[in-house]
């Protein structure tokens, strides 16, 4: 009988039921904070204002 608990027992807690959901839970969350901390950047004056002026660059260069 306390084989059979002990077996048992060992079988809980070395189970690796729900790792999967678990890493992709932590996955999706990096991934959607990434997500926002590249919106931020993205939509931030100095990248605005600097593809604007890269932008403006090319559309004012003489061709020859």
């Amino acid at each position: 009988m306390f084989w059979g608990a002990r077996t048992r027992l060992w079988h809980v807690l070395t189970a690796e039921n729900g790792m999967s959901t678990a890493e992709y839970a932590i996955g999706t969350i990096a991934a959607a904070a990434f997500g926002a901390v590249l919106y931020t950047v993205v939509t931030g004056d100095s990248i605005v204002n600097a593809l604007t002026k890269i932008i403006d660059k090319a559309l004012k260069t003489p061709v020859k």
